[in-house]
């Protein structure tokens, strides 16, 4: 179950809905296949909406297909310059999946950490603002 605040702006873009609450980004994945421009746009919209500066996100998951190599790359090399932190939210196994896909022989960029509950994840990502 997703919580969003009243009188909350949220800013639509192709892959993800976001919003932004005590200082954390909060993330509603779409169900469409990833793409290097794509994920370039979606940086693009992201660092203006957080104004280029690195910031936690708490990203809400979803099942969507399987982006291709180059474009997990991309989006891996690009973490660090949009997030400082990210908590995945998910149903059992999904986040697990994407990092075993994108991390598959490196670590992570930034602190990641699955979660099934938004709470949890909230209080994770408090020391990363």
């Amino acid at each position: 179950m997703i919580h969003i605040s009243q009188n909350i702006e949220i800013t639509s873009g192709k892959i993800a809905d976001y919003w932004i609450e005590d200082g954390i980004l909060f993330s509603r994945s779409k169900p469409v296949k990833r793409t290097v421009s794509l994920i370039q746009e979606n940086i693009a919209l992201v660092k203006e909406i957080t104004q280029n500066k690195p910031i936690p996100l708490l990203i809400y998951l979803c099942k969507s297909p399987i982006p291709d190599k180059a474009t997990r790359q991309y989006s891996k090399e690009q973490l660090s310059s949009v997030y400082s932190a990210m908590a995945m939210v998910s149903e059992p196994g999904l986040s697990q999946l994407i990092m075993k896909m994108v991390f598959q022989f490196q670590k992570p960029p930034i602190p990641m950490k699955s979660f099934s509950n938004e709470l949890d994840a909230k209080n994770w990502l408090q020391q990363f603002k």
